[in-house]
């Protein structure tokens, strides 16, 4: 049993990690940006990596640092915050997220993934980083957002392959039970998926009819997209696919 400190852990990912480390008999605390009470086994601190307020009480005593916060911007601040605090107190281990292909898509949010990982990297502290695919509940939100158009703009040239979220996190609590090895193999979707595949399955999931247009996504992005840049066909597999997530979510 060890004391383990979850960034993320009321969000997507962290919702499911969080019972798996209890599970498996550590004790865990969660840094969040609201007051929370606790719970058995689990303990709040409340700060904000972004702000670097509270980050040096939060990883106090902690042996293991998952780290799974994230968002649209920030990650690479954030990151060099918590990890700056993590050597300071002479943490062991620092399990890390980030993205497959965080140094290959010319998109905001994948630089601010690869300077989360260079971040950890370069810091000194021994570390655990897992790139994994696009979550099965994130490619349901886009579908649903985008199935309140009347006409779906769906790219066939774009290409995911998505991840159940349970098993990402089920690897993240394999890996903090272990020592550090630096970037391990991707994790991704047993199964590669054009964008208007996607999108017709959960049409169908949901009962809803809607017409599809092909659109080219111009430029670098587009080009990235195109060449499967994004993709990683060698990577560990889950077995959930996105079939199965639809009908676990919508019936």
């Amino acid at each position: 049993m060890s004391n383990i400190l979850l960034t993320g852990g009321t969000g997507t990912l962290g919702s499911h990690v969080t019972p798996l480390l209890l599970e498996a008999g550590h004790r865990v605390r969660i840094l969040s940006r609201s007051a929370r009470d606790g719970v058995a086994g689990i303990e709040y601190v409340t700060g904000d990596l972004l702000k670097d307020e509270a980050v040096a009480e939060a990883v106090a005593g902690v042996d293991t640092i998952v780290h799974l916060a994230g968002g649209p911007k920030g990650d690479e601040v954030a990151t060099r915050n918590l990890v700056r605090a993590a050597a300071g107190a002479g943490t062991s281990h620092f399990v890390h997220i980030s993205v497959i292909a965080a140094d290959a898509i010319p998109v905001g949010y994948y630089r601010s993934r690869i300077g989360a990982e260079r971040a950890v990297i370069e810091s000194g502290v021994p570390h655990t980083i897992l790139r994994a695919a696009q979550f099965h509940d994130l490619i349901l939100t886009v579908a649903r957002a985008m199935s309140k158009m009347p006409i779906i703009p769906a790219p066939k040239t774009v290409r995911f392959q998505p991840v159940d979220s349970r098993e990402v996190a089920a690897r993240l609590v394999e890996l903090a039970d272990g020592g550090p090895v630096g970037l391990v193999a991707d994790l991704a979707g047993p199964t590669v998926y054009a964008m208007p595949e996607l999108l017709r399955g959960y049409l169908r999931a949901a009962g809803k009819s809607r017409p599809l247009v092909s659109l080219r996504v111009p430029g670098k992005i587009g080009k990235a997209y195109r060449s499967g840049a994004n993709l990683n066909l060698g990577a560990d597999t889950g077995k959930r696919t996105w079939e199965d997530f639809l009908v676990e979510q919508l019936g």
